[in-house]
């Protein structure tokens, strides 16, 4: 099936014949092909006489050997999959044989994709990234203070350098233009939290993702598609991406957070706004005052200052802000 969809990726009729051929499959069975496309992936086919069958809109799928190949960027070895449950998942599952770290693993959709607090992650065929690094980690858990804060504003880079410069950051782990979100991230944990241990760095990020998806997303979204009116490279997309894991995390690694403090603030875009924290049964009501040292959220709580840090805290704008 994908040896099918790279021929059709192009959005340009191909006749069933010249499909065939390629193909070495009878026409027949081509047509079998294109209904499970559509079936399963969820990716319309037109079908015109005389001028054969095209994509609704074009794909750009990804390339695990261009990635593999590519000079100047991170040496850490992509695994490119079809289809997965989620590709944090598949990450942790390929941990235990992996050659060397880190690797990373990219999915052309996900059929469990998940994000914070086990919320869903929607996540059609061939459109979007959902990319997961995995990284060893020694010295205990306390390396980690900060990590999600610097992946954000590696990826944020990532996203201004292809043009979306609207693009902020939101604590702990989302980006957003304007109030509609554009990526997310999801750090797990896998190994003793006191020692040496792995963390799977997954990012989902809305790249070509159409407004008629719209309907499946419980909250306001964007993605670089609709921001820029263009088709992206996703491939271009990752690569970047790796160069930038790279240099943010090597900071955070070396001096920690502390040495990025500054250029996060300046590109959250909540800084200063009335905010309702989900920290236990009941919200703490506040104003953002910015991180610490260590990535944990600081609020103006009734005049005094709070500090919040954990994987279970949700922030979300106050009504009146």
């Amino acid at each position: 099936m994908l040896a099918l969809l790279r021929l059709l990726q192009d959005g340009r009729f191909h006749s069933g014949e010249a499909l065939g051929a390629a193909l070495g499959v009878s026409r027949s069975a081509v047509w079998k092909q294109l209904q499970v496309l559509q079936a399963e992936l969820s990716l319309p086919v037109h079908k015109v006489r005389g001028r054969g069958y095209r994509l609704e809109t074009p794909l750009q799928l990804l390339d695990e050997d261009w990635l593999n190949a590519q000079v100047g960027a991170p040496q850490w070895h992509a695994c490119v999959m079809p289809s997965v449950d989620s590709t944090n998942a598949e990450a942790l599952r390929l941990l235990p044989s992996a050659a060397s770290l880190p690797f990373y693993v990219l999915a052309e959709r996900q059929t469990s994709g998940r994000g914070r607090r086990g919320r869903s992650w929607i996540s059609p065929f061939g459109e979007n990234l959902y990319y997961s690094l995995v990284v060893r980690v020694e010295g205990g858990v306390r390396q980690l203070d900060g990590m999600s804060l610097a992946v954000g504003l590696a990826l944020l880079n990532v996203i201004h350098c292809f043009g979306v410069t609207e693009a902020g950051l939101k604590w702990p782990n989302d980006v957003l233009v304007g109030d509609r979100k554009l990526a997310g991230i999801l750090l797990e944990l896998s190994g003793d939290p006191a020692d040496i241990c792995h963390v799977v760095i997954g990012i989902g990020l809305n790249v070509n993702m159409l407004v008629s998806e719209a309907g499946a997303i419980g909250q306001p979204w964007t993605s670089m598609r609709a921001e820029l009116a263009c088709l992206l490279n996703r491939n271009e997309l990752v690569t970047e991406l790796n160069k930038q894991l790279s240099r943010y995390l090597d900071i955070q690694r070396r001096d920690g957070f502390a040495a990025l403090q500054d250029e996060w603030h300046a590109n959250h875009l909540w800084q200063g706004r009335s905010v309702a924290l989900t920290a236990g049964a009941a919200p703490v009501e506040g104003k953002v005052l910015g991180v610490d040292h260590s990535g944990a959220i600081r609020l103006s709580v009734d005049g005094v200052e709070r500090v919040f840090s954990g994987g279970e805290l949700s922030l979300r704008l106050r009504d009146d802000s």
